[in-house]
């Protein structure tokens, strides 16, 4: 039994042929062995356990080959450990830290990953924060997101940087590369909620948050385009889901992508770059706030990640050339 990690809080596994004929709630904890079987079946009654995407009853058939998919609440803070781990730490003080998250690192604990977080790191490096609610952490980057964030070293500065995130007063620029290319620049501006049938993705539905991203085209490709995205709210994968709902999703998002699009006559190294690029082509790339202590104007930016500037070039060497 093979169980992937498809976000921060979901695993995901196949039902054994082998177990076919058995009831669902007593296959559960060989699916998903950390766990009891009488935890497994209260988080089947709370609605966090899916087969195939469905709520199931404890009591189902399972057939074999059913996608099981578990939504696991992150772990008491109290749980957290620290962990001696270097950290991209690009500014600090007494009350903020600004980290350049590398893709690929989770940033809090949670289902199956109880450590190697930015947070267990966070702890080691900052004990202060191991008072403080989620580490200091105010807001994050999804997992294979890479770039700039901003952690709270004092509880005044948590508070505060709350309330500035909240009234839109934290700027936060991505760089984002997209199938297909907008004309021009605009914004998305629709709520954004769990999946009504799928508790791995996130969709745009009546019954959401209000979301709202801004986005301009810094280059233009012929299949994809480079976008300069600015969020004005934040919500689980909003670019994702916002750039996606527009017709727009984003290069190597494995939730979100769809079919890889590629222009007419692509070469090789074209087509196993965008068929092959292993993460949501998503960078943070600048973030400006006002320090919630001292009130000074601060800003940051990130430099692009070698393989999206890889991405990049491969495909503005592809437009030179058949332009």
């Amino acid at each position: 039994m093979t169980i992937e990690e498809t976000s921060d809080e979901v695993l995901t596994a196949t039902v054994s042929e082998a177990s076919a004929g058995e009831r669902f709630d007593k296959v559960l904890p060989q699916i998903f062995p950390p766990y009891s079987r009488s935890q497994l079946q209260a988080w089947l009654k709370e609605g966090r356990v899916r087969l195939d995407g469905d709520i199931p009853s404890g009591r189902l058939m399972v057939g074999g080959g059913e996608v099981v998919s578990l939504d696991v609440p992150p772990l008491p803070v109290s749980d957290w450990l620290p962990e001696s781990m270097p950290i991209p730490v690009v500014y600090e003080d007494a009350h903020i830290a600004v980290i350049d998250k590398p893709a690929g690192w989770v940033v809090h604990p949670g289902a199956g990953n109880a450590a190697g977080t930015l947070a267990n790191a966070l702890l080691y490096r900052f004990p202060q924060v191991s008072g403080l609610p989620r580490a200091g952490i105010v807001h994050r980057l999804d997992k294979d997101t890479s770039g700039l964030l901003v952690v709270a070293l004092s509880e005044l500065a948590r508070s505060e940087l709350i309330r500035a995130l909240e009234a839109r007063e934290i700027k936060r620029e991505y760089l984002a590369v997209v199938n297909g290319c907008p004309i021009t620049g605009g914004a998305v501006d629709a709520p954004i909620g769990r999946h009504p049938r799928n508790r791995l993705k996130m969709a745009v539905t009546d019954r959401g948050r209000p979301a709202l991203t801004d986005y301009r085209v810094k280059e233009r490709f012929r299949g994809q385009g480079l976008l300069a995205v600015t969020l004005q709210t934040g919500r689980t994968h909003q670019i994702r889901v916002h750039m996606s709902h527009a017709g727009f999703p984003l290069v190597g998002d494995p939730l979100y992508g769809g079919r890889v699009q590629l222009p007419p006559k692509p070469d090789v190294e074209l087509i196993t770059v965008l068929q092959q690029f292993p993460r949501q082509a998503l960078h943070a790339r600048a973030l400006a706030l006002q320090h919630p202590v001292t009130q000074e104007v601060l800003s940051w930016e990130s430099p692009v990640p070698a393989d999206l500037a890889e991405l990049i070039r491969i495909l503005a060497a592809d437009m030179e050339s058949n332009s």
